[in-house]
């Protein structure tokens, strides 16, 4: 049956605790120690023989059970005696010899004192306490000694950096010594360049006094000559006046002389209508019937134009409104040629994006029999395009600095007032340009949807 550890103290224990205690906390370095002996004995326990809360890290490694369960292992040695004693057995076992000097009082000299006092405070022999302070106090003097070391390691590497920067603040203060008798050379020498400027200044001061002398001649030279010009412009004003009245006289005789040619121009008039009045009685013309407004061409009353047949379409996508465009008198279909290609197949190349939709234009304008024109951006060209234009379809590119939509907006401005023109754009400036100028503007979707029945 298994052996259940009891939370009671053995009354041994209670003893031995009443006459010998720590009245300190246990050393750091002894505590992980102890921590350590408990986690490898830990393993050679079952699970009836742990306190109940030390159950849950049975299957831990001895280095995770001293990590993840330090603390509780340290408060069940000090609290559950059963447990400390099953500890002490497996100590005793894994180390007879330091057990057996310990019990004896005589620990062995040569071992380590934190290993000796570990050991004492799980086995609780007679001066255990003792043990346990002085491994405290030789830790206390180890960390110390390592003190004192770090110190006289950090005070020669104080020296040292010490040293050095005496070395570049020397170094420092000769470079700084040069820069200043560099400094004190290039004032000197800006001092002279100070007196020669200032002596050059001089010399354009009285050079500016002189100048100002002469100026002062030439003003009084120029208001001689402002004096002389007055007197020539009266004189002048003077003879304009003598001309004006001449000119009047001369005005006065060709009125006399136009009133002659006004008379004889009059009568030629008179002569010249009552010949042709004659000339219309002996010819017996008809009254004239047309007008020149008749030669204005218009949408008459009755007849169809882009927008009555849009009015009539299914709707915007529906390829018969595309028809029913094109069926109207002289059709004109203005197609924007990359805009189309780049809705419908972006993915081809250029060169096979212009041939497809070529041949579906030629197609489409020999079943409709409406003009057709293909307009391409010239600024996509590398070079200049060997192409035969389709049977039917008339193949334009822009010229340098002239945009495709450019092109279509002059070519739909071209085509005269009334006539049905039609183009194709998703282009929204393009479709609003082109509508200003009376053109029926339509998607390039819808454009590819009649193509794709051809």
């Amino acid at each position: 049956m298994v052996e259940q550890p009891t939370s009671g103290a053995d009354p041994a224990d209670e003893a031995e605790g009443a006459v010998e205690a720590l009245d300190r906390p246990l050393p750091e370095g002894v505590r992980r120690r102890v921590i350590a002996l408990v986690s490898d004995a830990f393993g050679g326990l079952t699970v009836g023989e742990l306190p109940a809360q030390l159950r849950q890290y049975a299957r831990f490694t001895p280095t995770r059970r001293a990590k993840f369960a330090g603390n509780a292992m340290a408060a069940a040695l000090e609290s559950e005696p059963a447990f400390r004693r099953r500890i002490g057995e497996r100590i005793a076992q894994a180390q007879p010899e330091l057990a057996a000097t310990l019990e004896a009082g005589a620990p062995p000299a040569a071992a380590d004192p934190v290993d000796v006092a570990a050991a004492a405070y799980v086995l609780r022999p007679a001066g255990w306490v003792k043990l346990v302070e002085a491994a405290g106090e030789e830790v206390q003097r180890a960390d110390a000694e390592r003190a004192d070391e770090e110190t006289r390691r950090e005070l020669d590497r104080l020296r040292e950096e010490l040293a050095q920067a005496r070395s570049q603040t020397r170094s420092e203060t000769e470079r700084l010594r040069a820069e200043l008798e560099a400094a004190r050379k290039e004032a000197e020498s800006l001092q002279r360049k100070l007196r020669s400027a200032l002596s050059e200044v001089k010399r354009s001061e009285a050079a500016l006094r002189r100048g100002g002398a002469e100026a002062e001649a030439v003003r009084a030279e120029a208001a001689a000559r402002v004096s002389a010009a007055e007197s020539e412009s009266r004189r002048l004003k003077a003879r304009l006046g003598e001309a004006e009245a001449s000119v009047e006289a001369g005005r006065r005789a060709a009125r006399e002389g136009r009133s002659v040619e006004d008379m004889r121009l009059r009568l030629l008039l008179d002569t010249v209508l009552e010949a042709a009045q004659g000339l219309r009685r002996e010819l017996a013309l008809p009254p004239s019937s047309s007008r020149p407004a008749d030669g204005v061409e218009a949408v008459e009353p009755g007849r169809m134009s882009p927008k009555d047949i849009a009015a009539r379409a299914l709707s915007e996508t529906d390829p018969a409104l595309l028809d029913q465009l094109l069926a109207l008198p002289q059709a004109h279909l203005i197609v924007d040629g990359y805009n189309v290609t780049k809705t419908g197949y972006p993915q081809m190349p250029l060169e096979k994006q212009r041939l497809r939709l070529l041949g579906g234009l030629s197609v489409l304008a020999a079943q409709t029999g409406a003009e057709m024109t293909c307009v391409f951006d010239g600024a996509e060209l590398a070079a200049p395009v060997l192409l035969a234009p389709p049977r039917g379809v008339r193949v334009l590119f822009s010229k340098a600095g002239v945009t495709a939509d450019e092109l279509i907006r002059q070519l739909a401005r071209a085509e005269p007032s009334g006539r049905p023109v039609v183009v194709v754009s998703t282009d929204r400036e393009v479709a609003d340009g082109v509508a200003k100028a009376g053109a029926r503007p339509v998607t390039s979707a819808l454009l590819l949807k009649r193509l794709s029945r051809v």
